[in-house]
């Protein structure tokens, strides 16, 4: 299988809302294979298809080779806690830029497995802070926009420099 490139900021993409999947076929179940296969040559810990430029609600997140990969078509966050937590983050679109972004510390998300069935899921630690981050991303926010303007700046020339610097 062909590794797919990954987009790199600040492709406009990347600021694109994802539509929702109506078919849950073997194409879907590629496209997650694909997915997978992106993100652990990046490597990272989580990807939506907007990463690879498809714009579909797809999220293959993996913690670790131990846990497997954990796939969600069409997530939404039904819940959140009141209860914050800070936690770094970066993206595979940005690659060696990481910063400090405070969420919720907790989520329920309702979501759909390949089969097309929904399922609902809580998840607190680092798992809570992926799936925000990736629904985030499908919503076509990038995850610097939760920074403020000064630290976005900062980010954004920080990722230029390197991309420069090679």
């Amino acid at each position: 299988m062909t590794i797919r490139a990954i987009l790199r900021f600040p492709d406009p993409r990347l600021r694109l809302a994802a539509a929702p999947i109506v078919a849950f076929d073997e194409t879907l179940a590629a496209l997650a294979d694909e997915l997978l296969a992106a993100m652990r040559a990046a490597p990272g810990i989580g990807i939506t298809a907007p990463h690879i430029g498809v714009l579909l609600r797809l999220v293959v997140i993996e913690l670790s080779a131990a846990d497997g990969a954990r796939i969600y078509a069409n997530p939404c966050i039904e819940w959140a806690s009141a209860e914050r937590a800070r936690h770094e983050e970066g993206s595979v679109s940005m690659p060696g830029v990481i910063e400090t972004i405070e969420r919720p510390a907790r989520v329920r998300l309702r979501y759909q497995d390949l089969t097309g069935a929904t399922r609902v899921e809580e998840a607190d630690g680092l798992l809570a802070v992926c799936l925000q981050h990736e629904i985030d991303q499908l919503d076509g926010m990038f995850w610097i926009q939760r920074l403020s303007k000064l630290k976005r700046d900062r980010v954004a020339k920080r990722f230029e420099k390197m991309g420069r610097a090679g």
